[in-house]
């Protein structure tokens, strides 16, 4: 993943470096004048769930027996996923812009248990979950971009995106919050074509909140659940997010 990131990053260094030597006709010369635009977006991403596990635990089972458990889990993988929506760009200054872009982003997350409760067992007990996510975002950034140079533009941005979870389920192992909300961190360059304006954007989002539902296990119909959805007691969101903008 590391490897990627840096050769999308000298790739677009070695484009913009190249185009620097000269001037050219510009593209959409009054574009960036406009005080406030509209546009869609797609993309891609990674996502991942940073899990605290709380080690062993005292379940009661269904006879009403204590029994000492121990579970560990963890997303082993980097799972991909989509997004798309829409956007409407305020211009406040000539190097600041404030964009609002409601989106959605789906994905599927694979959870893995493992059940160390029982040592002498030669076969290593494990379950797992595909948490499926759709949620319904609302990103708000602040983007600082260079002066423009024939027909390209990189900048940077920040931001929060607040996003609601609309793909809950009650019988998992682990559910999320309904809502959470994302730090945004990223940077990208506008690509000014003949008819519209192209701007590819790499950024990083980090969950601030507590994403998991420390209710859900109080309510599981299934006391043998119980032991893997107690084994976390907190979760955290991180994405890498590249979207194709269109303006």
């Amino acid at each position: 993943m590391r490897k990627r990131i840096i050769t999308l990053f000298l790739a677009v260094g070695s484009i913009l470096w190249c185009s620097a030597q000269e001037r050219k006709v510009q593209n959409r010369p009054y574009t960036d004048l406009r005080k406030f635009h509209f546009g869609v977006f797609v993309g891609t991403h990674m996502q991942d769930l940073e899990l605290k596990n709380v080690g062993p635990q005292l379940i009661e089972m269904e006879d009403g027996t204590m029994v000492e458990k121990n579970v560990v889990c963890d997303q082993d993988r980097w799972d991909p996923g989509f997004n798309v929506g829409v956007l409407g760009e305020l211009r406040l200054t000539e190097n600041f812009q404030f964009r609002v872009a409601p989106g959605m982003f789906f994905g599927t997350r694979h959870i893995m248990f493992r059940n160390y409760s029982d040592p002498d067992n030669e076969k290593l007990i494990e379950e797992h979950q595909d948490l499926k996510t759709a949620y319904v975002s609302m990103a708000m950034d602040l983007i600082f971009a260079a002066p423009r140079f024939n027909n390209y533009r990189p900048y940077m941005m920040a931001g929060i995106n607040p996003m609601l979870n609309l793909s809950a389920r009650d019988d998992d192992f682990l559910k999320l919050k309904n809502s959470d909300v994302f730090l945004e961190l990223g940077i990208g360059c506008d690509f000014y074509l003949p008819f519209f304006k192209l701007r590819p954007e790499l950024k990083f989002m980090l969950g601030l909140t507590n994403s998991l539902d420390m209710k859900h296990a109080d309510k599981l119909k299934d006391k043998n659940m119980m032991m893997y959805s107690k084994a976390v007691s907190e979760s955290h969101s991180k994405m890498f997010v590249l979207t194709f903008f269109f303006e």
